[in-house]
């Protein structure tokens, strides 16, 4: 499951007993060799989507991480491409490899929370990748909202998710389960750490984002393993 480069069982145990903040930030130097990393299979449909190298003047992606989807973002643009997270171990490790990856557009990175976010239709895209287990449901309209904001109109945000599986699969299980031991660890130890699957899938988003000014498109470019996942394209009403 982990690379030998990445975490151990110990680090892993100390990260999931912190907050969501510092649990990042202890994890970001390994973060890379982890399987919570988005994988470039699922991102570059995604950026496929997005256009032809130079075909946007600036994207945002939420709760960047350590920059994976603005690595394929920075060719698009030919202004800048920003990355927001909470996690300043984070946005260090992504200032290192977004300045490495291909492209000239300035990378701009700060600490600024998902909910609260500062920007006012700045943006020609806007994307989130696994980070939606962090957004519980009752945030998820002005989460929603904050993205509508920050884009400019007819910009397009774009993620991924999938379909709800049915209880049947072992997916749901698993997911359910994981949801089921955070629910009380959060209940028994504090600070909590906030991170829960199968919290925006298909219907879910659709309903969110609909209500919140968008057009929805869910797209199924992905084989093999990652068959399930949908490549969501939302675009803010003018």
């Amino acid at each position: 499951m982990f690379h030998p480069e990445g975490p151990s069982l110990k680090e892993l145990a100390i990260q999931a007993m912190s907050s969501t903040t510092r649990g990042y930030d202890l994890l970001a130097p390994k973060f890379e060799h982890t399987p919570f990393r988005t994988p470039d299979d699922l991102l570059a449909p995604m950026a496929q989507a997005v256009g032809p190298d130079g075909s946007v003047e600036a994207a945002l992606d939420i709760c960047c991480g350590t920059g994976a989807a603005m690595r394929w973002l920075r060719p698009k643009c030919t202004s800048h491409v920003t990355g927001i997270d909470l996690s300043a171990g984070m946005l260090e490790e992504a200032d290192r490899q977004v300045n490495a990856a291909d492209g000239t557009a300035e990378v701009r990175l700060a600490q600024e929370n998902a909910m609260d976010m500062p920007f006012r239709a700045e943006f020609d895209v806007v994307t989130c990748n696994g980070a939606f287990g962090h957004i519980l449901e009752p945030d998820q309209d002005t989460f929603a909202h904050g993205v509508h904001r920050a884009l400019k109109p007819g910009g397009r945000f774009m993620f991924i998710t999938r379909q709800m599986p049915g209880v049947t699969n072992p997916t749901w299980w698993a997911y359910r389960g994981f949801n089921a031991v955070m629910h009380v660890r959060n209940f028994v130890y504090k600070p909590p750490f906030i991170m829960f699957y199968l919290t925006f899938t298909v219907d879910r988003a659709r309903e969110v984002l609909e209500r919140n000014g968008f057009s929805v498109e869910f797209r199924a470019p992905y084989s093999g393993r990652f068959a399930p996942a949908r490549l969501c394209i939302a675009t803010r009403k003018e």
